[in-house]
């Protein structure tokens, strides 16, 4: 198979075979949507002639004098008015389910530890709220579910969530300090990474000499010392040991593979984006064949048909503002299929669209980004979120989860 049906057949895959949103959720949102009008239309990429859905969609709340046809598709809300977001944002398959940012808090003169703030999506009123309490939280596929650890890591229980009620359903007990979580694909297992020590604990480095704030610098080396593969519906499971050597520093927590089969987390070498696999026992393996080529540093990885892989940033065009490109590539051989938009590629919205930061600033300008929706075969982006504002300078990392 070339290339060119490699893309094609991918695509007409999603055009026939979109999932289903979770039950009720699309209720929701189309009760606050005005009635999508489709239309068919033909994009040609540079690789590949491929067809996508398009839609008008309109931007709601104060976004709702900014409607515009973009190659957008079903399911997309977005709020390019909001650079911390308050109201849902989403797109195809996937949702904001929550997003966090980071702040280092001094304990002692000589120690601070980097803290969390996390906004988790309600989904009745389908706003953003800040919750307190937690160093730590995962989103389960479907979004009723969240996996969550309490403050002061590690520690040795993991709450399961109920983000319908907001409400503990009940505690996984454990005997290794646990500091990171992560889900299956399929919801059903619960990753656990642990530490023997807090993994982000910051020291200070150096003193800004005009405002007198430290900046702080993890440590060298990592209190990481294996990982849990737990029953989300039991709690049960077993710990296995992977000792921490020079290819880590700090935080470094375990993510399923694909199947769930195997786990991987990142390390340090000669480029960036490396990253090693183990089995569920522990012991270091080979890269499975359709994630080999994948970086760590790439969140949005396989597509959802497993077709195409996202890669890294591979190109930036001058203007006002700047543009970036990052490749697809075949995820079994590694060739780049095509390019599209965008400075990092954080999830699939389905088998050819793309969230994505990327930048609203001239290349010779400060980096100032935000969340938009790429198409692959297509130069347009369409905006999900705001930019920085003067009063909110604040960096807010997204926590994504399929609906």
């Amino acid at each position: 198979m070339n290339i060119e049906e490699l893309v094609r057949d991918s695509l007409r895959e999603q055009a026939s075979g979109q999932p289903s949103p979770a039950t009720g959720f699309a209720d929701r949102v189309l009760a606050v949507r005005r009635r999508r009008i489709r239309r068919l239309a033909s994009v040609a990429a540079a690789a590949a002639a491929v067809v996508a859905v398009a839609v008008t969609v309109p931007l709601l709340d104060s976004g709702r004098t900014d409607v515009r046809p973009a190659e957008v598709i079903d399911g997309t809300v977005a709020h390019p008015d909001q650079w911390l977001p308050r109201d849902l944002i989403a797109a195809g398959r996937t949702t904001l389910a929550a997003y966090y940012t980071e702040q280092t808090v001094p304990t002692t003169p000589s120690r601070g530890v980097a803290t969390r703030t996390y906004w988790l999506l309600d989904p009745q009123t389908e706003k953003y709220h800040m919750i307190s309490g937690f160093s730590y939280v995962a989103i389960a596929p479907g979004m009723r579910t969240a996996a969550v650890l309490e403050q002061n890591l590690p520690t040795h229980r993991i709450g399961i969530l109920d983000l319908t009620t907001g409400k503990i359903q009940r505690w996984i007990k454990v005997q290794h300090g646990v500091g990171g979580l992560a889900f299956s694909r399929d919801g059903s297992k619960l990753l656990a990474t642990t530490y023997s020590e807090n993994p982000d604990v910051r020291a200070p480095s150096t003193v800004n000499e005009k405002t007198g704030e430290w900046s702080w610098q993890g440590p060298l080396g990592s209190p990481r010392d294996g990982f849990y593969v737990l029953d989300v519906v039991s709690g049960a499971g077993r710990w296995s040991s992977v000792p921490s050597g020079r290819e880590i520093n700090g935080r470094e927590d375990f993510a399923f593979s694909r199947t769930g089969e195997q786990v991987y987390s990142r390390i340090i070498g000669g480029r960036d984006g490396l990253q090693q696999f183990y089995d569920l026992d522990g012991n270091k393996i080979a890269a499975p064949a359709n994630e080999k080529y994948l970086r760590s540093d790439v969140d949005a990885r396989l597509s959802p048909n497993g077709r195409l892989a996202a890669l890294g940033l591979t190109k930036e065009v001058g203007g006002s503002p700047g543009k970036s490109y990052s490749s697809i590539r075949d995820p079994l051989t590694g060739k780049e299929i095509t390019k599209v938009r965008g400075a990092q590629l954080l999830a699939w919205a389905d088998d050819s669209h793309l969230i994505a930061w990327e930048r609203t600033t001239g290349l010779d300008a400060p980096y100032v980004p935000r969340l938009v929706l790429v198409t692959i075969g297509s130069d347009k982006v369409v905006p999900l979120s705001g930019t920085y504002k003067n009063i909110e300078k604040v960096v807010w990392k997204p926590v994504f989860a399929e609906r």
